[in-house]
């Protein structure tokens, strides 16, 4: 029906200001063992060589909600995806792809030539995606990742050439 598309809710990427830190904070919070403080994140945002984004969903009437976000910092023509991570209902919906194409895009008009992450080795999901997109394995770090009720697990750390 034609109205369904009116009454689809949108998709936004936009940067994420220091006014966010909270909600990306409490996001944050669900997707890893430490979380990072809202001063944390706030102060990764004020910094002049990262940048942030989050994806926001609109509703009906036209607010938005941060259902993730990305930090990205850039030096010297390297980039290094600090964080990505999304509120546990907007999870496996495609919108890490969609979060990751943005920053991708960023990097290549800011000239970057690589791009680097660190992602836990039992995070299927987010090593599918990162390989997907072109990221491949350059190297590990045992034991970096701390679980609660598990054994400590590996960092694989992932480069994409960008240019």
């Amino acid at each position: 029906m034609i109205f369904d598309h009116f009454l689809r809710p949108r998709i936004f990427i936009d940067a994420a200001e220091p006014a966010d830190a909270a909600r990306l904070a409490e996001i944050h919070a669900t997707g890893f063992a430490r979380g990072w403080s809202e001063d944390e994140i706030e102060a990764l945002i004020a910094d002049r060589t990262v940048f942030a984004l989050a994806l926001k969903r609109e509703s009906r009437f036209g607010t938005r909600r941060i259902l993730g976000f990305v930090l990205v910092r850039l030096a010297a023509g390297e980039a290094e995806i600090l964080t990505i991570v999304f509120e546990p209902a907007a999870r496996g919906r495609g919108y890490g792809r969609l979060l990751l194409e943005e920053v991708l895009r960023r990097l290549y008009s800011e000239r970057a030539e690589a791009a680097f992450l660190e992602v836990d080795e039992g995070n299927a999901a987010a090593g599918t995606l990162y390989r997907r997109v072109g990221f491949v394995e350059v190297g590990r770090r045992k034991g970096y990742y701390r679980h609660a009720d598990a054994a400590p697990s590996a960092a694989l750390v992932m480069r994409l050439q960008v240019r």
